[in-house]
C-alpha cells in the first residue's frame, strides 16, 4: 500500500486520529491514535497500530485478545491530518466485548454482517446449516432458489400484502448473498459497479 504524505506536526502531540471503520458492512468501529511509528507498522505489518496514550507505546490491536484488525485501506481527510481506516475485524473491537464502540442500531451495516457470516459458513462448512446445505447442492441450486424468492417477492408486492414483501424480499436478498459468495462476489463490488452507473 502506498505511502500517504500526512500532516503529523499539526497536532503538539504528534498524533493522528485514526477512525476504524470496517470495510464489510461500514460500521465504524472505534477511534484511535497513530503516529509515524504506527502509521508505518500499520503499512508494514497490515496490523493496525496505533500509538497508546496512556501507556506511551505502539501497541497492535489484538496482540493480547486475538481480535486483530486486518489493514484493508487508509484514506486521509482534506487536511491530511485525520485518517479513516478501513479494516476486516477478527473479532470485536471494544474491550466490552462489542462489535464496536460506539452503540449504533443492530441493523446498521447488517448486510455486511450477513455476507460476512455467509462467508464463514462456506469456509468452515458447519453441518446442520441451511446454508452449508445449500453450498452443499451448488450453484445450480442456489440460482433456482434466487428465482423462487424472487418470484414470491413479486407476487407479494401484487397483493400488496406490506409485511409479506418485507418477509419474501429477505429472503431474496439472504439468498442472493449466498449465490454472490458461491460466485466470487461481494457486496462492495456490487456498490462499484452501482456506482460507476451513477449519474450515467
Amino acid at each position: 500500500m502506498e505511502k500517504l504524505e500526512l500532516n503529523f506536526a499539526k497536532n503538539a502531540d504528534g498524533l493522528l486520529p485514526a477512525v476504524i471503520q470496517d470495510d464489510a458492512t461500514g460500521k465504524v468501529l472505534m477511534l484511535g491514535y497513530m503516529n509515524p511509528e504506527a502509521y508505518e507498522k500499520t503499512l508494514e505489518t497490515g496490523l493496525v497500530t496505533f500509538w497508546s496514550r496512556s501507556r506511551k507505546c505502539l501497541w497492535t490491536k489484538g496482540e493480547t485478545s486475538g481480535n486483530y484488525l486486518h489493514l484493508v485501506s487508509v484514506y486521509p481527510d482534506c487536511d491530511a491530518d485525520t485518517l479513516l481506516v478501513r479494516v476486516r475485524p477478527d473479532g470485536p473491537a471494544c474491550h466490552r466485548g462489542t462489535a464496536a464502540c460506539f452503540d449504533t442500531p443492530p441493523e446498521e451495516g447488517f448486510l455486511g454482517t450477513l455476507e460476512g457470516v455467509i462467508r464463514s459458513r462456506h469456509a468452515e462448512m458447519p453441518e446442520g446449516h441451511y446454508t452449508t446445505y445449500l453450498f452443499e447442492k451448488g450453484i445450480k441450486k442456489i440460482s433456482q432458489k434466487v428465482g423462487e424468492e424472487a418470484v414470491e417477492t413479486i407476487l407479494e408486492s401484487s397483493t400488496g400484502n406490506r409485511d409479506r414483501y418485507v418477509y419474501e424480499a429477505s429472503d431474496l436478498l439472504y439468498h442472493l448473498l449466498v449465490l454472490n459468495e458461491a460466485m466470487g462476489v461481494d457486496l462492495n463490488e456490487l456498490q462499484r459497479e452501482l456506482l460507476s452507473r451513477h449519474g450515467k
